[in-house]
């Protein structure tokens, strides 16, 4: 079935210009400071999934190019929260834990000609195992690995916190060069306090060190009601997050900048660091220790506002499909989100392949999905007995692009019975229909032979950046390849089956 639907395709940031300005500005910041400068990089360094799809035109790893210019000149410190070391914390874009995300990203920086040789970990507990085990690991592979631990009155009692009592508690990473790269595989990890801690030693071992943060989001020269720093907050919910004018560059120069609580509240801290190692701090607010140039690199603002709109109602059905999952009565962070929704006037129905998947899974009885292509185009799938809502819509887009006639069948029933019949005798399967990754298996196989399949196949790159809903929570076996073919997949928060163990 296909549709047409109201459809803004476009760029609205300028990469090259990103890349450019942001590493200048980097510099000027350095020869300002004149000495050490630690920089904390929030966000995602390396695959900022979250930056590409809210500023289209900004892809994953414009961070890490922008860093080649000052190659060099740097070394990266990875910083994890030993919380989430301890209880397995996912990175929910590419679905792997964060101690696996940061060797992901060492290897990745190590093989870009980066010098990564310090790990930090933060807030360590006696009880830990999971982050000693971890401490350990990284220890054999030869990594410098340094333990942070929780400091009592952190951020408001800066007395006890510049003290033997506080950071002095702390280990001391040895750094070399003179720019520090402070980064993490996700949020909370403790970046920050790690920069001020080095700080802190750095003075006892008399080297002067300073501080710059370079945080995608909230962007501090865009409105705080910009769907753009909105979707930030959304992409935050669970961290109780928000976005909020910086009063205290507000109180020194007069002007709205947008920053959020967690610098604001630290901010005295390191101010207060600053004057009583040095006597002065060079910054009057959060804002003043930016050096982010993203809201400069912005070509065309309503792409960017109606990207950040969609990510803001994909984030709303992922919570929701989390609630489900985890069965919890605590609807915390889709209610905040919802909150965001209302704000800026979007809700759930703002969601174009939403009510097309809806409509055909009322007519059916059964499970649909929808997918909308790059051309705006939205095609259907419904649920057959021979293959899944998702395999049939992933067959129906790729017959599509490829130009083939929609009666044509990619794969026949003779192709898909004996796969039918492997995963219920053999595998122990309860679900005889097709997932999209034994779909994309047979139609492999079947392209040696059929000019249709090789078509098809070739437009496989195409359903990046394509928008999906489903009608019914995705088994893990389709979220995962929907996640690899770069699909950007919400669904509705209910089971297909009423069980109390839910498998693929």
């Amino acid at each position: 079935m296909t549709q047409e639907a109201s459809f803004r395709p476009g760029i609205g940031f300028d990469s090259q210009k990103y890349i450019r300005l942001q590493s200048q500005f980097i510099s000027q910041r350095r020869q300002k400071i004149g000495h050490k400068l630690y920089l904390e990089m929030g966000g995602k360094l390396f695959d900022d999934l979250h930056a590409s799809r809210v500023l289209p035109g900004f892809t994953p790893n414009n961070k890490i190019s922008m860093l080649h210019e000052l190659k060099d000149e740097l070394e990266i410190m990875m910083v994890l929260n030993a919380k989430d070391l301890e209880y397995e914390k996912v990175r929910a874009d590419l679905g792997i834990t964060y101690q696996d995300e940061a060797l992901r990203l060492i290897d990745i920086f190590r093989d870009q000609g980066f010098m990564v040789e310090h790990v930090v970990i933060t807030q360590l507990s006696a009880d830990f195992a999971n982050a000693f085990a971890f401490s350990d690991r990284m220890q054999r592979a030869g990594l410098k690995v340094t333990h942070h631990y929780p400091t009592a009155g952190y951020p408001t009692d800066t007395e006890r916190i510049i003290s033997a009592e506080g950071f002095g508690q702390n280990g001391h990473a040895k750094t070399t060069r003179s720019l520090v790269v402070v980064t993490g595989p996700g949020p909370g990890s403790g970046k920050l306090s790690t920069c001020l801690s080095q700080i802190y030693h750095d003075y006892q071992h008399g080297i002067r060190s300073g501080y710059a943060k370079f945080e995608t989001f909230p962007i501090w020269n865009l409105p705080l009601q910009h769907p753009v720093n909105q979707a930030y907050e959304a992409a935050t919910a669970d961290l109780d997050d928000n976005n909020i004018i910086d009063p205290y560059h507000l109180a020194a120069y007069q002007q709205q900048a947008v920053s959020y609580n967690r610098d604001v509240e630290v901010f005295p801290l390191l101010k207060a660091m600053l004057e009583k190692l040095y006597g002065k701090s060079p910054y009057q607010s959060p804002t003043d220790m930016g050096v982010n140039m993203v809201g400069n690199c912005i070509s065309n603002d309503s792409v960017c506002a109606e990207a950040a709109e969609q990510e803001i109602i994909r984030r709303w059905y992922k919570a929701r499909v989390e609630e489900r999952r985890m069965d919890t009565t605590d609807d915390s962070v889709s209610s905040r989100i919802e909150v965001i929704m209302k704000r800026i006037g979007i809700s759930k129905d703002d969601r174009p392949v939403v009510a097309p998947a809806t409509q055909l899974a009322e007519r059916t009885g059964q499970p649909a999905s929808a997918v909308q292509l790059s051309d705006g185009t939205i095609l259907t799938g419904k649920t057959s007995d021979l293959l899944g809502c998702s395999a049939a819509m992933l067959l129906n887009a790729l017959k599509y692009m490829a130009g083939i006639d929609e009666d044509v069948h990619l794969l026949s029933p003779q192709a898909i019975e004996p796969i039918q019949t492997l995963k219920i005798d053999h595998l122990g399967s309860i679900n005889p229909r097709l997932h999209t990754d034994e779909v994309l298996i047979a139609l492999s196989v079947s392209a040696a032979d059929s000019e249709y399949a090789r078509k098809a196949i070739a437009k496989l790159q195409h359903l990046r950046g394509c928008d999906v809903h489903t009608t019914t929570i995705l088994g893990s076996v389709d979220e995962s390849m929907f996640r690899q073919l770069g699909m950007l997949v919400t669904a509705d928060p209910v089971y297909w089956r009423k069980s109390l163990y839910h498998r693929s």
